[in-house]
């Protein structure tokens, strides 16, 4: 590890319990803090995630100004879930209905920029279960006590079933390797594709999004080129138990974080951008060949709509 990763580890790594939510508050001055839930068929989480937000965070302390969950299009009672436990909820397509949405993670926080208000935005995964505040005060808390830092990223524990530790095997597989052979500044980062981050708004509005997988991938290197490592940070918030994804879906979206990298290592000749699978059928294994994600929606700030909002 990089002597200038050993020393960031020290200076800008931090635990949820150091930066609690009444002194985030006090420290606040004036910013406002929206949380964001990208949310696709989480009718089983998200009331809970909300509610939870808005008992500790909103009422108990005023730290949260605004709670949104960004519907992509659920088939399930998500949306009324989420309203009911006290969320604004917004469809994906309702938001920039000039440039048709299209299926992704990335799209939704993208797209999340022109329904939000806050100078801080906080992305939450939806399908989180045992909920801790923490999770938003934590990440939140760096950003609201130091100014120089604009990007703070969870860090926690990931079982896979009754085995600790075991989960983040695309982040094993793929990113970690990626970032340390071609990002070694980005090494010290414990989860770099976790779901869970938060943001000063003046830098997403200038980084590209990813519309899929690659998101989280994508913002980390980007954000380290725009504002530099310093810049950066991470807090240790637990234990992150949620859904686990089958081993097709996590090739899936090892391809499309491949890509991703691949885009910001050379904008010249780019890989094929698919990925073929194999599933066993009545006479043996079937191919299936399925896109990978390689659409990117632009920094915010060059958005018309966005722009004129902001004007306002």
């Amino acid at each position: 590890m990089l002597e200038e990763v050993e020393r960031w580890l020290t200076r800008r790594s931090w635990s949820a319990a150091d930066h609690p939510p009444g002194s985030v508050r006090a420290a606040a001055n004036g910013t406002g803090v929206s949380v964001v839930l990208p949310a696709l068929n989480e009718a089983a989480t998200v009331g809970d995630i909300v509610a939870t937000i808005r008992r500790e965070l909103m009422e108990r302390v005023p730290l949260v100004d605004e709670l949104v969950v960004i519907d992509s299009g659920s088939t399930d009672a998500t949306a009324e879930v989420a309203r009911r436990a006290g969320a604004r909820v917004v469809h994906r397509d309702a938001i920039l209905p000039r440039l048709p949405a299209v299926p992704g993670k990335g799209e939704v926080l993208w797209r999340s920029l022109l329904v939000t208000s806050g100078d801080i935005l906080c992305f939450i995964d939806a399908d989180l279960k045992d909920f801790s505040a923490d999770f938003v005060s934590g990440i939140v808390g760096p950003l609201l006590a130091h100014p120089e830092v604009q990007f703070v990223k969870a860090m926690y524990d990931r079982p896979l079933g009754e085995l600790a530790g075991q989960g983040g095997r695309v982040t094993e597989l793929v990113a970690r390797p990626l970032l340390n052979l071609h990002w070694p500044l980005l090494a010290g980062f414990v989860q770099p594709l976790g779901g869970e981050y938060a943001v000063r708004r003046t830098l997403l509005e200038r980084l590209p999004f990813p519309v899929g997988y690659g998101v989280e991938l994508g913002l980390l290197v980007d954000a380290l080129h725009t504002v530099g490592l310093d810049a950066l940070a991470q807090v240790d918030v637990g234990v992150r138990v949620h859904r686990h994804q089958d081993g097709q879906a996590l090739g899936r979206m090892a391809a499309a974080i491949y890509r991703t990298a691949q885009v910001r290592l050379s904008r010249g000749h780019l890989v094929r951008p698919s990925l073929t699978q194999y599933e066993r059928g009545p006479d043996g294994f079937v191919p299936r060949t399925y896109p990978v994600d390689t659409q990117e929606r632009p920094p915010m700030r060059e958005i018309e709509e966005y722009v004129a909002r902001h004007a306002a």
